[in-house]
């Protein structure tokens, strides 16, 4: 249980570091998404072990937080180019995030999501046999 815990805390932190990104450059970068998944895997495979589970979880976690990251960079651009907050876009105009990001999605945006979870999975597994 702790090493879900950790992948989920891991997985908004990471998506707030890799939304920051995509905010600060105005682009998806590769390396981010990987980021997310190497992250949240090693912080379930330390604190979690050998879990046959956790790579999964750990998967699905950096899903999440790949999009929840591109969502928060699609409000940092929004918000340098209107009179609103970031804040603002994501709770008060979350579905203009999100067609937003539909926009600007396309065949690298799934590339990243399925690279960052092979990063994920790998990560858990290697960081759980350094333990």
């Amino acid at each position: 249980m702790a090493g879900v815990v950790a992948a989920l805390v891991a997985a908004f932190v990471a998506a707030g570091l890799y939304g920051g990104l995509i905010g600060l450059v105005e682009r998806q970068i590769w390396y981010g998404a990987v980021g997310v998944g190497l992250l949240v895997g090693l912080a379930a495979g330390r604190v979690g072990g050998r879990s046959p589970v956790l790579p999964v979880v750990a998967a699905l976690f950096t899903l999440g937080g790949v999009y929840g990251g591109q969502l928060l960079g699609e409000a940092v651009v929004g918000a340098k180019q209107l009179p609103v907050s970031a804040w603002e876009l994501l709770t008060d105009h979350l579905g203009l995030v999100r067609e937003a990001w539909s926009a600007d999605a396309g065949l690298l945006t799934a590339v990243f999501f399925v690279i960052a979870a092979a990063a994920a999975f790998s990560a858990t597994k290697k960081g759980a046999t350094r333990g």
